[in-house]
Parts: C-alpha cells; structure tokens; sequence
C-alpha cells in the first residue's frame, strides 16, 4: 500500500484548505483510514479518521471545522479544513491501517496557517 497526501500550503486564519490523499496497492482490506498531524515539537496526533466498524471521529479542536470523507472509486480520501487557526499549522499525514494490521503513513503535507 502507497499513500500520497498532497493539498497542503499557506493560509490565513479563517480561511480553507482542502488535503488529498491518494491510495494504491491492496486498499481493499481497509480497517481504518485517516488524518493526523504532528506540529513542530509535540506528538503526532489524530485529527480524523474513519475508524473500523465505520464510524468517523474527529479531534475536539477540529470538530465542526474540519470534514472527513472518501471516494471509494477514486481511492482518495479528503479531509476539508475550514476556518482554520494558527494552532492547525502542522504536517498533516494520512494513515491507513489494513484488516491484517498492517500500517501505512503518507509522507505528510505542511500546512501553515498565518495569523
């Protein structure tokens, strides 16, 4: 499994972005599929997943901001960012976790938000 995020870059406070990321290889055995971030200094964390049993979380610092959301046929899962604040400028990273426990990171996009 190969995961490629893209979609991150400059923005102001308030204002959006949209992070892509693009899977291929054995995706059909998903468990789990989300976005987590990791800011200079602290500990990668999750932002927003859809987790096994098919149930979605988010982050309380990201609810009613962020959406999280998939297209199946295009092997693509998104996450929009709305609103977004200073303390969102992080690298965002998408994880796959297969039925068969394996773990998969993308290499992570910089998102940096401006006050």
């Amino acid at each position: 499994v190969q995961l490629q995020a893209f979609g991150g870059g400059l923005a102001q406070a308030g204002g959006s972005l949209r992070l892509s990321c693009a899977a291929s290889g054995s995706t059909f055995n998903i468990n789990s599929i989300g976005w987590f971030r990791q800011a200079p200094g602290k500990q990668r964390e999750l932002v927003a997943e859809f987790s096994s049993g098919g149930s979605t979380v988010y982050a309380d610092s990201v609810k009613g901001r962020f959406s999280i959301s998939k297209d199946n046929a295009k092997n693509t899962l998104y996450l929009q960012m709305n609103r977004l604040k200073p303390e969102d400028t992080a690298v965002y990273y998408c994880r796959l976790i297969t039925t068969t426990f394996g773990f998969y990171w993308g290499q992570g996009t910089q998102v940096t938000v401006s006050s």
